[in-house]
């Protein structure tokens, strides 16, 4: 193996370039050429690539983004893309590719690698965390201590006014964020698309908390919650208590962006060395993941995406915790 390639693909998240940089400094350990890929796979079907060295990489670990740029390719998901993006690599003489990215991406390197010869390797970032064959995946540590640390202040402004606040976090799909940044500030109610919206148990709750004179109230709301997201339930429940003073507040893509966690930088780290040390050892179309402190080797095939399960004892932590 003398020469690979490597891309972002997807949404972006916190830890990303210091991923790149673990695979670029241990392929230079070993003596192996590395080509970045701009725009993902835009970007290899474009053929925009260039070579990286030890500088390329420098003072990176603790920056957000992608230094490698990201997109979400259309033309990779037909077979005429992905025919000119083997054409572009072999032209360039790239032997394996390693894609950063999150279950799409995974997709998009699983169906290449099972028509064209070049090995794959991909390591899981996301920050919905809802990858199967890892426990975390990268940016998803920082995304909820973000999450957190707005919540913490949104808090202050609503012990001040005796508000109800609404906050809508990222996860179209998953619950992962909601629940960890839920629980982490103390939120009085979390709502996320794995469980039914039970609104009459959230006026329980409402109830509940005035009559103990609480000064403030945090509900946390995945934006893919099926009652239609914060918006939708602030305003059933302003019908019920339009007493209270209430506000939305949606969190958006802030989460996305930011210096990563420690936690982050050091996953990154760890899974950027086992894909470069996966390729040295023969593997090849695999996802690189931890599980419970150790390296994991998925097929790419068997990479889906993952639930969050909630369990009878989560929904206890949360209704103990709110009185």
């Amino acid at each position: 193996m003398s020469k690979i390639a490597i891309l972002t693909s997807g949404g972006d998240a916190p830890g990303l370039n210091a991923c790149i940089r673990s695979l670029v400094r241990t392929a230079i350990f070993h003596g192996i050429k590395t080509i970045g890929i701009h725009r993902g796979y835009d970007g290899m079907i474009e053929g925009d690539f260039f070579e990286m060295d030890a500088g390329t990489v420098s003072n990176i670990i603790q920056k957000g983004g992608t230094i490698l740029k990201s997109s979400r390719s259309e033309r990779f998901k037909t077979p005429e893309g992905r025919e000119t993006a083997f054409q572009q690599l072999k032209k360039a003489g790239i032997e394996a590719v390693l894609v950063i990215g999150g279950d799409g991406s995974l997709a998009g390197a699983k169906y290449f690698a099972a028509t064209y010869p070049i090995p794959w390797i991909g390591i899981p970032k996301t920050i919905d965390n809802d990858i199967s064959g890892t426990d975390y995946a990268i940016g998803f540590d920082t995304a909820t201590n973000t999450a957190m640390q707005a919540i913490d202040n949104i808090r202050d402004t609503a012990e001040s006014h005796n508000r109800i606040y609404f906050v809508e976090v990222m996860g179209r799909n998953s619950g992962s964020i909601a629940y960890k940044t839920g629980i982490s500030v103390g939120a009085e109610a979390i709502y996320i698309p794995e469980t039914n919206t039970d609104l009459e148990h959230l006026f329980d709750v409402f109830e509940r908390g005035w009559s103990r004179k609480k000064s403030s109230l945090i509900v946390v709301v995945a934006e893919g919650d099926e009652a239609g997201g914060a918006f939708a339930i602030s305003k059933k429940v302003k019908e019920k208590f339009p007493q209270f003073d209430m506000a939305v507040c949606i969190l958006g893509h802030v989460q996305r962006g930011g210096s990563p966690t420690c936690n982050d930088r050091v996953l990154a780290t760890k899974l950027g060395v086992a894909a470069i040390d996966a390729l040295l050892s023969g593997q090849k179309n695999i996802m690189v993941g931890e599980v419970k402190g150790e390296i994991l080797y998925t097929p790419l095939e068997n990479v889906v995406k993952r639930h969050l399960e909630i369990t009878p004892a989560m929904t206890e932590l949360i209704d103990i915790l709110s009185i």
